[in-house]
Order: C-alpha cells, then structure tokens, then sequence
C-alpha cells in the first residue's frame, strides 16, 4: 500500500461521518428517513462510475473493499462482492439523480433552505473518497466527479436554489505533478500592466467604507463594534508611527448567530477597511466552510487547508459553520487536522492574514472551547442579533431598488406584512435575510411571467411589483 492511501475501515469512518453529519441537517423527518434509506445505494453506483471513469480495467481486492465500506468497515469482503464490483463498472452507463434529491429541492423551496446544494458538496467530497482508491485522483475521476454534481446543481438552477458560494469543484483535489521550472522572462515578455489595459479601478477610501457600513439595515451594535475597532486599530498605528509602546493584539473576531443576519457582509467590509488603514497589504475576503478545508481521505486535509490560506494571505479567511470543523468526535477527525493548520499560519502571518470564524452561538463556544490555541487567538466578539418585521421589509426594498423594481402602493403594503408575519411567526428554520432574497427572487419570477403577456409593457410596467407577484398563487382545487 502507498505511502497516504487509507484503508477500508477509514474510508467506512469517513464515509459514515459525512452521510451521519448530513442527515443531521435534515430537519423533516420523512426526508431524513428517504435519506437513510436511499443514500446507501446511489453512493455504491456512484463508486462504480467514478472507476470506470478512471478505465479500470483491473478490479482490484482494494476495489471491493472500498465498494464494501459503504456498508461496513471490515476489510475482509465476500468473494461474490468481486463479481459485483467488476460487472457493476464494465456495464455502468448514465449518473442518475438519487431519488430523495428532489424532496431535498421541494423542502427547500418551501423553507428558503439550502439542503440540496449542500448534499452535492457531500458527495463530491465522498465520491473522491472512491477515487482514491488507488491513492491518486486523476483528472478523468475528478471530471466524472465534477459532472455528477453539475446534473445535481442544475436542478436546483431550475429550481431557482441559489447558494451562498461557488460549489465545491473536485479538479482541487487532482492528484498533480510539479511543473516544470519556469524560464525567466525575456525583456521582450509583456508587462502586467501592459499598454491597452483598462486602468485599475480606484480603491474605496475609508470615508466611502465607513458610510456604506452605516448603510447596512439593522445591526446596529455590530456597526458600533466594527467603528470601535478600527478606532482601536488607527491609533495602534499612531502610536507605533510615534514609537510608543502598543501592548499586543488579536485582530482574529468571532461573528456569533444566526444564518442571513449580515455576518459575510460585515466580513467583507472589514476586510477592506482592514486594507484601506494600513493593516493588510490586499483586502480580499476568502469564505470557506469545513468542505472547503477538509478532504475526506490522508494526506489531503493539510494542503486543502494549506491552498485556501494562501488565497487569503493580505487579506480576510472568513470561515462559515467553523464549529463544524472541531464535530467529529474522534481526534483523529480531519478537521482538526485543519484547525492546526489554521492556527499555525495564524502564527506564521500574523502581520498579513486575519481569520474571522462565524456560527452558531452554542456551538461556536463549544468550538472555541476545543483547542487552547483557538481560545487564545480569538478574544473579540460580535454578535448578529436576528432582523426583525420592519428590517426585514427595509432589506427587501433595498432588494428592488439595487436591481430596478419599484413596489406598488399595494405590493408594498402587502410585501410588509407578510414579512412581519414571517417573523413573527419564526421557528428554527428561519433564514432571516436568505427568506427576503428568496421572497424577492420569487416574486421577480412571477412579475416575468406577467408581464411577458402584456403588448408592448411600457418602462414603469416593466419594474413595477404587484401584490400578484408577491404571492404564489393557489393551486386549483382538484376534483
């Protein structure tokens, strides 16, 4: 066996975990139930895809035991399993969606959640677990990988399912050479700012990031925290410029609450005020989650993790749903393999990279409570408190001003009291902000579809929302 290549039982923990940690996020019972019952069997046809995506043309003991995993962590696999696995990737013809993905699509229709397109990134990252079965993933497996999801996330395209980041791509996971050593460019070699090019938009001044901060609706002690700290910060920097003594400081933030209560937003901003007084070169945000630090086999974890940092030195590593990486309760959990990672780049850029870790309140304590060295790096606070009827109905119009609709008088009307009933008729599964964009999505949708039946719709027709376009329309009665 090579050097890094995990065995049967580890590739049945790993694949256990992820498919355990899914279900958990389902929240309907009957969906959760259509999960565990289907999920077994879609994921043993995907592995013989992703092998014969790979022209295996010998099956190999490996080959089975993997294939055996998906139920069991024995290495030891019955002989008639063979036969199985080897005719199973000779004849594999066409990926076809698992059955409960479109229960996932319906229950997030009707909850604005995002359960389908976090189980394509689930399964790409499980499917990959397959394609290591010879200890390298190749760029046909990957491309096999990247088309299973590319089926899975234009269903939820038609289904109008947007998320909150770009899907997680296997081609990051391809098992690459190093490439050749470059020659040094001649004097003839173009320049980066060559002639012809557009020049550089101009940066925001601090005066423009602190007014689009005030801009934000709600969120008014955050506001208050983000000007305190860049007080704190600009001064910091007086004093050094003085040769004063500055005592040290973390610059490392937790965002605590809810989903859709504005924490990438302020993430982001940050990250260019952070940039715009001095105290990071760049200003970029880079947003992650677990799936974007964690590979599901050896070896991988450290320079996924590794190949995120990077992106992000000069600037912001935003990581959303952080306690998920301290989950597992082994020590041997992959991601915790990612927080060492995390914590030694923190060390090692400490002038030129700031980590911002968001979540649940709960669970981000329980985190942070999981590793001495997190305590110590992250000692400031912001809490996102959730947006009420009124905010709600503010984010809303800022929805149809910023992509050029105007409410009518009564769609207005409408469209804030239905949002005060959303939120006072709150439950768990209340996604704040992510509910008015999908409201508002909805409602552009509805407002197409009427409007493409007008002769000729005049400029005002063609941005004004109704009441009819705020509402789904009752289904007929059936006999």
């Amino acid at each position: 066996m090579k050097p890094g290549m995990m065995t049967a039982a580890q590739v049945h923990k790993q694949y256990s975990e992820a498919v355990t940690a899914f279900r958990r996020w389902v929240p309907d019972p009957a969906l959760r139930q259509a999960f565990q019952r289907e999920t077994d069997g879609f994921f043993r046809r995907c592995a013989l895809g992703v092998w014969q995506a790979d022209n295996a043309s010998e099956i190999t003991p490996r080959h089975v035991e993997f294939y055996n995993a998906i139920y069991s962590g024995q290495a030891a696999s019955p002989a008639a399993l063979y036969w199985e696995v080897a005719s199973g990737v000779a004849n594999y013809d066409l990926f076809q969606p698992p059955a409960f993905f479109a229960s996932l699509r319906e229950y997030d229709r009707r909850k604005g959640a995002t359960l389908a397109r976090r189980f394509v990134d689930q399964m790409t990252l499980i499917l990959l677990l397959f394609a290591a079965v010879d200890g390298v993933i190749s760029e046909s497996e990957a491309g096999f990988v990247n088309s299973c999801a590319d089926v899975l996330l234009e269903l939820c395209g038609k289904d109008g399912l947007t998320g909150d980041r770009p899907a997680l791509k296997a081609d990051e996971f391809i098992s690459r050479r190093p490439a050749p050593p470059q020659e040094a460019p001649t004097e003839a070699a173009p320049t980066a700012e060559g002639p012809g090019e557009a020049p550089a938009e101009p940066e925001p001044t601090l005066e423009e990031l602190m007014a689009e901060l005030d801009g934000l609706c709600g969120l008014q002690k955050v506001k208050e925290d983000v000007k305190s700290l860049i007080n704190l910060v600009k001064v910091r920097k007086l004093r050094e410029e003085a040769g004063l003594p500055v005592p040290p400081m973390s610059l490392h933030l937790v965002f605590l609450g809810n989903p859709g209560t504005g924490k990438t937003t302020v993430a982001r901003l940050l990250a260019k005020l952070y940039h715009a007084i001095g105290v990071l070169p760049k200003g970029q945000l880079v947003e992650v989650d677990r799936s974007g630090l964690v590979a599901g086999f050896v070896g991988q974890t450290a320079l996924k993790t590794s190949e995120v940092i990077q992106k992000a030195i000069g600037g912001v590593l935003f990581i959303d749903e952080a306690y998920a990486l301290a989950s597992g309760e082994n020590s041997s959990d992959f991601g915790r393999e990612a927080i060492e990672v995390l914590l030694k780049n923190m060390e090692d850029h400490r002038k030129d990279l700031i980590v911002i870790v968001a979540g649940y309140a709960k669970p981000m304590e329980r985190f942070l409570h999981s590793n001495p060295g997190l305590e110590s790096r992250f000692n400031k606070y912001f809490y996102f408190e959730d947006y009420n009827g009124e905010e709600l109905f503010s984010i809303f119009q800022s929805m149809c001003q910023k992509n050029g609709y105007v409410l009518s008088p009564q769609g207005a009307e409408q469209a804030k009291a239905e949002l005060l009933e959303l939120y006072e008729n709150r439950d768990e599964n209340f996604g704040k902000a992510r509910d008015v964009r999908n409201r508002f999505e909805q409602a552009v949708a509805r407002q197409s579809n009427r409007v493409a039946q007008l002769d000729s719709p005049t400029r005002e027709q063609l941005m004004e929302l109704l009441p009819e376009d705020l509402t789904e329309p009752e289904a007929p009665e059936k006999d």
